[in-house]
């Protein structure tokens, strides 16, 4: 399955809005300290990414992040982080990307 730039964008649109949603809801539940450092990849990015891996034929994620996402998809995710931070940053967005 080819997934076009506007499929692209439309997968993140809906994710963006899941997660702004999702943010506002969870956050208000948190106890402690909100002000953490946020990271360079948000988290529609992660999901997206994570989602776009199932429409795709690699069989593992670290060659799909490594060799579609970082070489083909760096217009369309300028802020890609290495592939250990990546795997860090989906556990992150394990509970959102569940409920999405």
């Amino acid at each position: 399955m080819q997934i076009t730039k506007d499929k692209i964008t439309e997968i993140f649109y809906l994710t963006d809005e899941f997660c702004q949603e999702f943010t506002k809801s969870f956050d208000s539940h948190l106890i402690g300290n909100k002000s953490k450092k946020t990271p360079k990849m948000s988290d529609s990015e992660v999901i997206t990414i994570l989602t776009l891996f199932h429409f795709r034929s690699f069989r593992n994620l670290k060659h799909f992040y490594l060799y579609y996402v970082q070489q083909h998809l760096e217009k369309d995710f300028p802020n890609t982080v290495s592939y250990n931070r990546f795997v860090e940053l989906t556990h992150r967005v394990c509970m959102p990307m569940t409920l999405f």
